[in-house]
């Protein structure tokens, strides 16, 4: 079992016994997703597998929280808010500008990328390093800006 995944489960027996329904709820859910990802694909996942459904439900539910704003729905924001918080426990520290600046100018010599068509170089070289660290849009956008 990978240590990330571990740390879920662990969390998940600490708050059955603290009685914390609303932690309780949302941890099972990443479990349950882990499990899904694990069940489609027939494998055991990793680290880096188990930060990538993180990654997605972090999307997620800033998409919701997005959605619930513009539709005034002040207590769904709230409740998709503290989940996201308890989602993001499990995230690793997310990288600064500058970090992702330099991933980036690291990752196009190494792929000897010089215009915007060797972009998925670059994007596939990028990706192991900041997933689950920044978001992917962003990240996408300044290798646009430098590669033009």
């Amino acid at each position: 079992m990978s240590a990330l995944k571990q740390r879920i489960n662990e969390h998940v027996k600490s708050a059955m016994r603290e009685k914390a329904k609303q932690r309780l709820s949302i941890l099972r859910l990443i479990m349950a997703a882990i499990k899904q990802r694990e069940v489609d694909e027939r494998v055991e996942l990793d680290d880096t597998q188990v930060l990538a459904v993180l990654d997605k439900m972090v999307k997620q539910q800033r998409d919701s929280i997005e959605q619930f704003n513009k539709a005034g729905r002040d207590d769904l924001v709230k409740k998709e808010t503290s989940e996201l918080k308890v989602i993001q426990e499990f995230m690793p520290t997310p990288l600064t500008d500058d970090q992702i600046v330099q991933l980036i100018s690291g990752a196009i010599s190494e792929s000897g990328a010089s215009s915007i068509q060797h972009m998925g170089k670059v994007m596939a070289i990028l990706k192991p390093k900041v997933q689950g660290q920044a978001d992917m849009g962003k990240v996408s956008s300044l290798v646009k800006q430098q590669l033009s």
